[in-house]
């Protein structure tokens, strides 16, 4: 379970330059996630073994100046419930501002680890301006100049430090199937259109996660914890459908789940922000059923269901082989097909293939339509394995790992979601040196 971690503080001090750092410098640890658009506001990040999810609240701040101070207060407030630390930037050019004592009286009442970083400090005449800070009555601050990465390093060592440990989860672990959408979709009657009237649900247990509620659920003999996002309090203060919020609640949920259930309202679509929760489900490798709700309110011709589907699919691209089921919550229209859906996903995410049943699959088809040779050079793959991690994910063995390109990876991946059904789930391919 990995902590959240919020960017906060006016417009133009460089959160989002700091925010691109810290995502970068995972990116040169991990194996980068091909084939997929990061979208600014969220990444993972990663300092000395311990991983946090980042959220840069920058990108959510639209319209002019006037409006700048109440959308910062809402994004301030939402960072402090959602977040487990803070990291407040300020800067040395502009020194202290109204703006920024209002965030640091928000922040002060907080019972959360804040961390002041003063920006834009690169020569020692601006370390000493730094010392002005000490007015905003936030304690210590860290000096960075998030354009060179200067001054990271102390700030990250003593945000590790900071952060909760992570919780030890000794008892088997039930799966979790989350559900995830934009506000209004139709989660909480879905959810409420499942368990109503069942005598199925065992226990109600406040979720491990402060905001999550998690209900037990039995069917088809299959036990399961549903994560139910949308039965949280929403905070008085915000009233305003904020995508900020939305997309808080989801990466705790989907950071958390085995899968994803993504509703989306049929007469709104699979738009921008639906797409962020797919994108986000995919990068973190969960399991994911698409549920289009409020199908029964749609007009429809012999055509729509096909033209639909195909409409998102073309969306997802490459990532297409993902169930989408048409339901309706209010009529309870195949609501059961989409948990059974759900469940087989879950299935095929679990699956594990005996290496000598991948090669003698694969290989075959491998020597029949082998990469494509680069620079003269031919690719031999000789050898496939499975990975021993929670999700799937495959090793090629060859003479030269590099010259392997995204669309034959693809070809591979596409090979193996034929025979052997990964239907929902996300594939990660690994060229090895053999």
């Amino acid at each position: 379970m990995s902590s959240i971690v919020a960017i906060v503080g006016r417009p133009n001090v460089g959160k989002s330059t700091l925010f691109n750092r810290l995502i970068q410098r995972r990116e040169a640890i991990v194996d980068a996630v091909s084939g997929v658009t990061r979208d600014r506001h969220y990444g993972k990040s990663d300092w000395n073994g311990r991983e946090f999810s980042l959220i840069d609240t920058g990108g959510y701040v639209v319209g002019s100046d006037d409006i700048f101070e109440t959308e910062i207060d809402k994004q301030v407030e939402l960072a402090i419930d959602e977040a487990d630390a803070i990291i407040f930037m300020v800067d040395v050019e502009t020194g202290v501002t109204g703006m920024d004592e209002d965030v640091a009286n928000l922040l002060r009442k907080v019972n959360k680890p804040v961390f002041l970083v003063v920006n834009k400090v690169d020569n020692a005449k601006r370390a000493e301006n730094a010392v002005e800070f000490y007015a905003l009555g936030l304690g210590e601050y860290y000096t960075v100049a998030s354009i060179n990465g200067s001054g990271t390093g102390e700030l990250l060592d003593a945000l590790v430090a900071a952060l909760p440990e992570k919780e030890d989860l000794a008892e088997v672990e039930l799966p979790r199937f989350a559900v995830v959408g934009r506000p209004n979709a139709g989660k909480s009657s879905f959810i409420n259109a499942l368990i109503g009237e069942e005598r199925y649900i065992v226990t109600d247990i406040a979720g491990t996660t402060r905001d999550a509620i998690d209900t037990k659920y039995n069917r088809f003999g299959f036990e399961f914890n549903l994560v139910d996002t949308a039965g949280i309090r929403r905070k008085s203060k915000v009233k305003e459908d904020l995508e900020f919020y939305s997309v808080m609640r989801s990466v705790r949920a989907i950071e958390h789940c085995d899968v994803c259930l993504l509703v989306l309202d049929a007469q709104r679509g699979f738009d921008g922000q639906v797409q962020n929760i797919f994108w986000l489900a995919e990068r973190n490798r969960k399991g994911i059923v698409i549920l289009v709700n409020k199908w029964d309110l749609v007009d429809k011709d012999q055509k729509s269901v096909k033209e639909y589907e195909k409409a998102i699919r073309r969306e997802i691209e490459p990532f297409t082989d993902v169930p989408i089921i048409f339901i309706s919550a209010l009529t309870k229209q195949r609501i059961y097909r989409a948990i059974e859906t759900a469940v087989d996903v879950y299935k095929n995410r679990s699956k594990k293939i005996k290496t000598s049943q991948l090669n003698e699959v694969l290989l075959p088809i491998i020597e029949h339509y082998p990469p494509p040779a680069y620079k003269g050079k031919f690719v031999k793959i000789k050898y496939i394995m499975q990975l021993p991690t929670p999700q799937p994910q495959f090793a090629f063995f060859c003479n030269l790992p590099q010259y392997v390109k995204d669309p034959y990876k693809r070809f591979l991946e596409n090979k193996l979601r034929e025979k052997f059904d990964f239907t929902g789930v996300p594939l990660s391919i690994y060229m090895r040196k053999k």
